[in-house]
């Protein structure tokens, strides 16, 4: 289950790979506009000021950030990415950090790069830091004696989901598509006490948290904190420096 709340914590943080990834979308005047993950919506009701003309499109396959959406005004739905396809009129697709959550989302991306019509947009944008410690400190708590019994099934592998930019760039490539794909790593400063557990609390311990009862969250939380903490020293101001690195690809259909 998806927190809204806990997810907008850090609303500027996590909108900026958003603005960036839609900076290198060069559409002049699309027809459609679709937000694939619009999560609680913040981010794309930005889009009709770019676009005012577009028809807006979105979906998420939470039932929670959907209402999230709803209620700060977009046009949004239930539904799983797979289950998507792309309207004659469909100009732009956007994917932002969602992509991560699905395994097979290559064979996605090529599909919707041959259904997509001439000229369209595909633009995504994932993690790419799953090798972190953030990350990695979370499996190897998930997967010690103590949690791996009820942990093991669940816990977010997503060094094992998500490929380098060149792995897209190649993808859409084959697909005929011209393609922009580059990493960024944002180096963020985060405030207040356990942040980088804040942080991966609304994303990468989502599942965690689906699987534990309260109790159990409240102790797997009090055991990851200091881990968390050494990886991520507090600076001597009480903020943290958290390194986040993103994967982009931008494709345009011949």
């Amino acid at each position: 289950m998806w927190d809204p709340a806990k997810y907008l914590d850090y609303a500027d943080q996590r909108g900026r790979p958003f603005y960036e990834l839609l900076g290198r979308v060069g559409a002049v005047a699309p027809r459609r506009v679709v937000d694939l993950g619009c999560g609680p919506g913040n981010l794309t009701k930005s889009l009709p000021s770019r676009w005012p003309s577009a028809i807006l499109e979105a979906s998420d396959s939470s039932p929670e950030m959907v209402a999230a959406a709803q209620a700060a005004g977009v046009p949004a739905e239930v539904r799983d990415v797979h289950d998507w396809k792309p309207a004659p009129d469909t100009d732009v697709v956007l994917s932002n950090a969602v992509l991560q959550w699905v395994p097979d989302h290559r064979d996605l991306l090529r599909r919707w790069a041959g259904e997509l019509p001439s000229g369209a947009w595909c633009a995504m944008q994932v993690p790419g830091n799953f090798g972190a410690p953030s990350h990695a400190l979370i499996r190897e708590l998930a997967s010690s004696p103590a949690w791996a019994p009820v942990l093991e099934p669940v816990v977010f592998r997503g060094d094992e989901t998500v490929g380098e930019p060149q792995e897209y760039a190649d993808l859409f490539a084959d697909a005929g598509c011209q393609v922009d794909a580059w990493e960024t790593t944002y180096v963020q400063r985060l405030d207040g006490p356990d942040p980088v557990l804040e942080w991966v609390s609304g994303t990468a311990l989502r599942p965690i948290r689906a699987a534990l009862d309260d109790a159990s969250w409240t102790r797997f939380r009090a055991e990851l904190a200091p881990l968390l903490a050494q990886a991520y020293p507090a600076r001597a101001d009480g903020t943290t420096w958290f390194g986040f690195r993103r994967i982009f690809a931008v494709a345009r259909v011949p």
